[in-house]
């Protein structure tokens, strides 16, 4: 007889509110790549000290989670103990937080050389890479319209390996540079649509308490949170050791001293950087675990017009015709997997046995 703990969750709707939720958290860290892109633009030169931007805002996540986790508590009449991560959950969760910081170490090398319109497009490839693993590992079924999303994610950055030479040269160093960023930015694509599902294969493998109360780890927002604290908590413990050897915190003082835009600005700039990637890696991971890594990826690929316009605006980086022709492709994969998930929820009929989206993720434990 099939083990109920192994067999696959309900379909989620893509539409539930906390998705919605996760998806405005996302749109609002969309100036994280700015403000890392600025950093490297102004004098900044500490890879580790990028990186750890990227991964240090999870202390933020306490105070919700503690408040959330004891109401519910109170309310069952349980303790706060009996609703943490299973210890299995919490390993594999700092696993992939580490896998998660080397992306991110990629993506600081990769945007460090290139301007921020062609890392943002770049980074658009995690959906081929988020597709593949999700096949591999994670048991994801493709409709038409996903595939024809994934296909245009895809196509539409790969236009920037034709960009151009004046694209190549314009300010960004010798074209071996711009190689060499380019292909940075797509190991932090292929690490990151690595991690992406197999927060769903964690969830699923290790996701159940043991006990005479077993039960699976529910998907609400509390464990949304958790999972992303131990994934932040293993990322800034790789930075750190990355930051010590690297010689970054004896830098700090002169090169804050000696940053273009002044040092008050510098910690500024550190502190904002690290609260937007929090909002971005928070919504990140509520879509993994309130619907699925695949519309993790999508809705990534989506800010890729609001960091073009950042980029153009506040770095007053050109926007040629192969950066549009890589954003139309791009917006076109989005509506098309948008379309295809209303398709198909329209034409599926509704089962007694099926979670009522309201249900599916709540914002309460």
């Amino acid at each position: 007889m099939r083990d109920s703990s192994n067999a696959p969750a309900p379909r989620r709707h893509w539409l539930s509110p906390p998705v919605i939720l996760s998806a405005g958290l996302v749109l609002l860290g969309a100036g994280g790549s700015l403000l890392i892109r600025a950093y490297f633009v102004h004098g900044g030169q500490r890879l580790w000290l990028s990186t750890m931007i990227q991964v240090s805002g999870w202390p933020l996540l306490l105070p919700p989670l503690y408040i959330s986790l004891l109401l519910r508590s109170r309310k069952d009449g349980g303790v706060v103990a009996d609703r943490l991560l299973p210890p299995g959950l919490v390993g594999a969760a700092a696993v992939l937080g580490a896998l998660f910081a080397a992306a991110c170490f990629a993506y600081s090398l990769g945007s460090r050389v290139l301007p921020l319109s062609t890392s943002s497009l770049l980074q658009a490839t995690q959906l081929t890479f988020n597709a593949v693993s999700g096949v591999l590992f994670a048991g994801l079924r493709f409709s038409p319209f996903s595939v024809n999303a994934v296909v245009l994610l895809t196509v539409g950055p790969a236009a920037l390996g034709f960009a151009p030479s004046s694209e190549k040269l314009a300010g960004e160093g010798p074209a071996a540079a711009y190689w060499t960023g380019f292909f940075e930015c797509v190991a932090s694509a292929a690490l990151l649509g690595l991690v992406l599902p197999l927060v769903e294969v964690a969830m699923s493998r290790y996701g159940r308490r043991s006990g005479p109360a077993a039960s699976r780890v529910p998907s609400s927002y509390a464990t949304v949170m958790q999972i992303q604290a131990v994934m932040g908590a293993a990322g800034t413990t790789v930075c750190l050791a990355g930051m010590a050897i690297a010689g970054d915190f004896q830098a700090i003082p002169r090169e804050a001293a000696a940053f273009g835009l002044g040092e008050t600005n510098y910690y500024l700039m550190l502190v904002f950087g690290a609260v937007s990637w929090q909002l971005s890696n928070l919504g990140i991971m509520g879509l993994i675990v309130c619907s699925s890594s695949l519309l993790a990826g999508i809705m990534m690929a989506l800010v890729l017009p609001l960091s073009e316009v950042l980029a153009v605006v506040f770095l007053h980086e050109e926007f040629d015709g192969v950066k549009g022709i890589a954003l139309v492709l791009s917006l076109w994969g989005f509506v098309s997997y948008l379309y295809g998930e209303s398709a198909q929820k329209t034409a599926e009929p509704r089962r007694s046995g099926d979670l009522d989206s309201s249900t599916c993720c709540p914002l309460m434990p």
